[in-house]
């Protein structure tokens, strides 16, 4: 039912998982693959990428967002493994050090530059309002295609509307639903935090950036991030697929709408 379809071999585009259990993400073309985020252990890791026809020994890179252990459990173990070289921004990198073990000088690449390449791939890293040393999330471009992971944002800000300016496709946070958080066991410190500008997206706040992205020439969103006791996929989906439809935005003819899952891969997509 949440089937987003692009079809042709230039940039994959493979949400493996996408919650607060652990994300990791990969994008490749031609010989050429990276993993944005590895926040499950590495046996899962290397699973889920199997099940897509790909093998860590090939990943050429890991892109770390922050430095919270649910996108960084795996980081270490599979660079060490495969001899991997893991990216971060200096903040991220002093923060999650002591979270993924030693990791061998080589394979530490602290970026200064918001824009960098590995391979053929071009990546930017855009900031991001979360409560982490420095978050970002990160588009990748393969030629005039791009995608992006934009997870664990309190708000979305006009400038990370610019910076998506015609991406084919952003995986995109609707952690939550605001009246299952507010009635929910989480202690109110909790509740606070993930409500606020540094917390997570709820699936109104997600709507809403939904509409300026495909105002901006985005193709396709996936939805991910969801929160396992404060949202459910499909009350995700229909708050924003709702949203689009008030802006007369039609999903199927103006754009492609779709999820990415908590435990399983939402399969992988080809921009062309």
């Amino acid at each position: 039912m949440y089937i987003l379809r692009f079809d042709f071999m230039s940039l994959a585009f493979s949400p493996l998982f996408s919650g607060s259990s652990g994300n990791a993400v990969f994008v490749g073309a031609k010989d050429v693959g990276v993993l944005i985020d590895t926040g499950l252990s590495g046996s899962v890791v290397e699973s889920a990428l199997s099940c897509i026809g790909e093998e860590a020994r090939n990943i050429k890179a890991i892109l770390i967002t922050h430095e919270h252990i649910d996108h960084i459990k795996g980081a270490g173990i599979l660079s060490r493994k495969y001899d991997i070289p893991i990216f971060a921004n200096q903040a991220t990198w002093d923060a999650m050090r002591p979270k993924i073990g030693e990791i061998k000088e080589k394979n530490i690449c602290v970026y200064t530059d918001t824009d960098f390449y590995i391979e053929d791939l071009c990546i930017e890293a855009i900031r991001t309002p979360h409560d982490a040393a420095m978050s970002v999330g990160y588009r990748v471009c393969y030629k005039n295609k791009s995608v992006a992971v934009m997870t664990d944002l309190g708000h979305c800000t006009k400038k990370i509307i610019s910076h998506l300016q015609n991406t084919d496709i952003v995986l995109l946070e609707s952690n939550h639903d605001i009246g299952m958080l507010n009635s929910s066991r989480y202690p109110r410190a909790l509740k606070k935090r993930i409500l606020g500008d540094n917390g997570h997206l709820s699936n109104d706040a997600a709507g809403c950036a939904a509409v300026e992205l495909i105002k901006n020439g985005v193709k396709g969103i996936l939805l991910g991030h969801l929160s396992e006791e404060n949202n459910h996929e499909e009350l995700a989906y229909n708050v924003v697929y709702q949203k689009l439809t008030a802006a007369n935005i039609k999903v199927g003819r103006d754009m492609a709408l779709g999820m990415a899952f908590r435990k399983k891969t939402a399969g992988i997509f080809h921009v062309k």
